[in-house]
């Protein structure tokens, strides 16, 4: 008969122990950093402290809201080590990669200078909703494209340069 259930794991990871028995102080720096308090255990004389409210963490930073002496015997279980970060590079997202309601800053989405448009009630799945008005300075490069919907106001003391081609429908 074959195997039945979840396929076995090919890889695994190794929950991280830190000794800081011997620092003293409410400061100290965690050798892993760690997203949430509840991503780690930490024990003080071998009794578990409660998430934020015997600790706080920020990166790599560790922050006791009592003193911690040389002596104690003092360290920290890592249970949900980050095992990497991922920064998707600029033009590489589509909408449909995303969470409903996320949005993200200049330059994630190629071709509308990181502008998500309006996409209240689904109008981005259709339409694209632009400003009338333009308040930065913009430049179109010799090799991109550019369209806009009329009509359009430039401010003054702002400069649009179209190296490129520029539609304004």
């Amino acid at each position: 008969m074959p195997y039945m259930g979840n396929p076995l794991a090919t890889a695994f990871s190794t929950i991280n122990k830190q000794d800081l028995t011997g620092g003293s102080g409410t400061n100290f720096t965690l050798d892993y950093p760690v997203g949430s308090p509840q991503d780690i255990e930490v024990f003080v004389n071998n009794v578990r402290q409660e998430p934020v409210t015997a600790y706080t963490i920020s990166g790599t930073s560790l922050t006791m809201t009592g003193s911690i002496v040389a002596t104690d015997d003092f360290y920290v279980v890592f249970q949900g080590k980050a095992q990497q970060t991922v920064v998707p590079g600029a033009g590489t997202l589509t909408r449909s990669m995303l969470a409903s309601g996320v949005t993200l800053g200049a330059g994630y989405f190629q071709g509308n200078n990181g502008d998500t448009g309006d996409t209240t009630n689904g109008k981005g799945d259709i339409f694209r909703v632009n400003a009338q008005t333009l308040t930065s300075n913009v430049t179109i490069a010799t090799a991109d494209n550019a369209t806009a919907a009329g009509p359009l106001t430039i401010d003054t003391s702002v400069t649009l340069t179209v190296n490129g081609n520029l539609t304004i429908l």
